[in-house]
């Protein structure tokens, strides 16, 4: 049975936490700030324990990934690197969902050294984008392909029922961590020249993009596109573009 430790008991655990309590070969721990809100989630099944635990206490931390075969840190994107030097220590692999950071992907050859997987972008955006951006793409390199631009677009659409707050958007995740997102600058690549977007034009800069049966959606930069385009290996690709 693998001993599992999700840190976090936000919007975002839910279809984790539940997915991860019906695999029998599983044991699994929540651990929370608010003790109530993992309890939520677990929901005395036999397989989970739900805990409480205030991520500044280092010792309480270590101790319970000291106890896990697998981390899966659900917290607030500024902690995933705390949690990742201790899984580095207590050799524990590691899941997150955000975005790598410089100070994450500075811990890629030690951990590689050490055998242990830190896997980072495993969400929805970023990571089932890069999923699908990569069966498209090597769909079109088996056929012979040659891709020169690159869109990816990801949000939540919400229903017409469920459209009402000013930003007409789906909050399936931190509005916390949706507002600080909205500060980030944007940066592209259209017909070979870098297009870099302000955090004060973010709002400004969009177009329309229309979706099959869905409607037509304002369309927004999402922060850097240029990496993907190495990690996507589109060397031809002269536009580069991933937005929201």
């Amino acid at each position: 049975m693998k001993n599992i430790l999700v840190l976090g008991a936000g919007l975002v655990a839910g279809p984790l936490v539940r997915y991860l309590l019906n695999q029998p070969e599983n044991y699994l721990s929540v651990a929370s700030l608010y003790l109530g809100d993992a309890e939520k989630l677990v929901k005395n099944h036999p397989h989970g324990t739900a805990m409480q635990l205030n991520v500044d206490d280092e010792s309480a931390l270590s101790e319970l990934i000291k106890n896990a075969d697998i981390v899966v840190s659900l917290l607030p994107w500024t902690y995933h690197v705390r949690v990742a030097r201790k899984c580095l220590v207590l050799r524990k692999h590691m899941v997150t969902a955000s975005y790598v950071k410089p100070e994450m992907q500075a811990l890629n050859e030690d951990a590689k050294k050490a055998g242990l997987l830190f896997l980072n972008e495993i969400g929805v955006d970023p990571g089932i984008d890069h999923m699908a951006a990569m069966q498209v793409i090597n769909r079109a390199k088996a056929n012979n392909g040659k891709i020169t631009s690159f869109y990816s677009y990801c949000g939540g659409l919400p229903a017409l029922s469920a459209n009402n707050n000013p930003f007409g958007y789906k909050f399936s995740w931190s509005p916390t961590g949706v507002i600080l997102a909205a500060l980030n600058s944007g940066r592209y690549l259209k017909d070979g020249h870098i297009v870099d977007v302000p955090t004060e034009k973010l709002f400004e800069h969009y177009w329309l993009l229309d979706v099959p049966g869905a409607g037509a959606f304002e369309a927004y930069v999402n922060r850097d596109a240029l990496p993907y385009k190495k990690i996507y290996q589109l060397d031809d690709a002269v536009s580069m573009y991933r937005g929201t």
